[in-house]
């Protein structure tokens, strides 16, 4: 039996409460993070909306080098209170729909509807009554990924940002993967996509038409994970996280102290790459 699981994701959500509850900042650049003070501001950039996106920013850019490319945004404080808040009730409608349910993040979750539904035309007006639903109580947008694994699921929920339903058939698995980047396979950074670029591997496509023997000699045991995710081979369940073990964490020592972002976030990559590792 093909599954049915739908990964849904609150559009640009810190910034989208703030335009929710200020109605002057739509149309314009919103940014939630550090303070810029023209420009000398340390700290980064937690999120913002899709007009400051038109500038090149994005989530955890060093807040200066945003403020150069976007000097006349809105620069706004994150508030952690209301955001939690907006996350709670969104949690709460979700968790309605389906006992299978796994919150990710404030903003994220999956949600399984193989023992409910019969098929993807019926799961695609379901997404759409969950997104009403969001909107009429919340506030704000949420863009959902339909497909038969968590993987592609949460793949689906970014490609028609914001707002958008996007429906992976079991079917469609190569069609919609063969032409995106490796990088879009959780667990391959830039680090790991040097490694796979020099290999010859560099879009989903070129994995699919790699043998698994093959695939295994060139990278090992994580390879392996990546060319299951590319063949729609994601047995993963939608459950929330048991009460047994309760952190995961990696770690990396400077030799000397910096407090340069480019450093600092090429070690954030890594260890991020090694934390996934950790959980899959």
């Amino acid at each position: 039996m093909n599954r049915i699981i739908f990964h849904c994701d609150l559009d640009c959500f810190f910034a989208a409460v703030e335009m929710r509850d200020n109605p002057e900042l739509k149309g314009k650049p919103v940014i939630i993070g550090a303070d810029p003070k023209e420009g000398k501001g340390r700290g980064v950039v937690s999120t913002c909306n899709y007009e400051a996106r038109k500038f090149g920013l994005h989530s955890a850019m060093p807040i200066s080098q945003a403020y150069s490319k976007c000097p006349r945004g809105i620069y706004l404080k994150p508030n952690g209170e209301k955001y939690l808040k907006a996350s709670k009730l969104v949690m709460n409608i979700l968790r309605t729909y389906s006992k299978e349910f796994q919150r990710v993040g404030a903003d994220e979750a999956y949600l399984e509807f193989t023992e409910i539904i019969q098929d993807y035309k019926e799961a695609y007006l379901i997404a759409k009554e969950i997104q009403d639903e969001i909107f009429e109580n919340v506030g704000i947008t949420i863009s959902i990924g339909i497909a038969p694994t968590k993987s592609i699921a949460k793949l689906a929920s970014d490609e028609n940002k914001p707002n958008g339903i996007t429906v992976v058939k079991p079917e469609d698995i190569t069609l919609f993967l063969k032409d995106k980047d490796i990088t879009r396979i959780p667990g391959i950074g830039k680090k790991s996509k040097t490694h796979y670029n020099q290999k010859g591997i560099k879009t989903i496509g070129d994995i699919i038409n790699t043998p698994l023997v093959q695939f295994k000699k060139l990278f090992g045991k994580n390879g392996v994970w990546a060319w299951k995710i590319a063949h729609g081979l994601d047995s993963r369940k939608v459950k929330e996280f048991s009460e047994g073990r309760k952190s995961i964490s990696a770690e990396r020592t400077f030799y000397e102290d910096t407090d340069e972002f480019k450093i600092i976030f090429k070690k954030l990559e890594e260890i991020n790459e090694k934390l996934h590792m950790q959980i899959i």
